[in-house]
Protein backbone atom coordinates (compact mmCIF):
# COMPACT_ATOMS: atom_id res chain seq x y z
CA UNK A 1 0.00 0.00 0.00
CA UNK A 2 1.44 3.44 -1.05
CA UNK A 3 -0.10 5.96 1.12
CA UNK A 4 2.33 8.48 0.22
CA UNK A 5 1.90 8.46 -3.61
CA UNK A 6 -2.00 8.58 -2.70
CA UNK A 7 -1.83 11.48 -1.09
CA UNK A 8 0.59 13.15 -3.41
CA UNK A 9 -1.58 12.69 -6.23
CA UNK A 10 -4.68 13.88 -4.20
CA UNK A 11 -2.67 16.86 -3.43
CA UNK A 12 -1.16 17.40 -6.71
CA UNK A 13 -5.29 17.26 -8.73
CA UNK A 14 -6.60 19.41 -5.42
CA UNK A 15 -3.88 22.14 -6.35
CA UNK A 16 -4.85 22.42 -10.34
CA UNK A 17 -8.69 22.20 -9.29
CA UNK A 18 -7.77 25.21 -6.80
CA UNK A 19 -5.74 26.86 -10.16
CA UNK A 20 -8.60 26.14 -12.53
CA UNK A 21 -11.30 27.47 -9.78
CA UNK A 22 -9.58 30.56 -9.41
CA UNK A 23 -9.70 31.16 -13.32
CA UNK A 24 -12.74 30.48 -13.71
CA UNK A 25 -13.78 32.90 -10.62
CA UNK A 26 -12.01 35.98 -12.71
CA UNK A 27 -14.59 35.05 -15.50
CA UNK A 28 -17.36 34.22 -13.46
CA UNK A 29 -18.44 36.15 -10.22
CA UNK A 30 -21.73 36.54 -8.99
CA UNK A 31 -23.89 35.65 -6.03
CA UNK A 32 -24.36 32.41 -7.60
CA UNK A 33 -20.50 31.54 -7.71
CA UNK A 34 -19.73 33.10 -4.31
CA UNK A 35 -22.58 30.36 -2.77
CA UNK A 36 -21.11 27.46 -5.16
CA UNK A 37 -17.59 28.89 -3.79
CA UNK A 38 -18.86 28.52 0.15
CA UNK A 39 -21.03 25.67 0.17
CA UNK A 40 -18.96 23.08 -2.12
CA UNK A 41 -15.31 24.28 -3.14
CA UNK A 42 -14.21 25.58 0.90
CA UNK A 43 -15.64 22.63 2.20
CA UNK A 44 -14.25 20.75 -0.38
CA UNK A 45 -10.91 22.03 0.03
CA UNK A 46 -11.26 21.91 4.11
CA UNK A 47 -12.07 17.94 3.74
CA UNK A 48 -8.69 17.46 1.42
CA UNK A 49 -6.88 19.12 4.06
CA UNK A 50 -8.04 16.59 6.95
CA UNK A 51 -7.82 13.53 4.44
CA UNK A 52 -4.51 14.33 3.74
CA UNK A 53 -3.60 14.82 7.48
CA UNK A 54 -5.21 11.18 8.15
CA UNK A 55 -3.06 9.64 5.44
CA UNK A 56 -0.49 11.07 6.85
CA UNK A 57 -0.56 9.22 10.44
CA UNK A 58 -2.31 5.74 9.15
CA UNK A 59 0.79 5.84 7.01
CA UNK A 60 2.75 6.60 10.40
CA UNK A 61 1.19 3.81 11.95
CA UNK A 62 1.49 1.09 8.61
CA UNK A 63 5.00 1.88 8.86
CA UNK A 64 5.43 1.46 12.48
CA UNK A 65 3.63 -1.66 12.49
CA UNK A 66 5.63 -3.20 9.39
CA UNK A 67 8.79 -2.24 11.23
CA UNK A 68 7.80 -3.82 14.19
CA UNK A 69 6.41 -7.12 12.31
CA UNK A 70 10.30 -7.13 11.09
Amino acid sequence: MNLSGTKNRLVSLTKGLAVQWSETKNHWWDAKTQEFDRRYMTELFVNVDRAVTAIEQLDEILNKVRKDCE
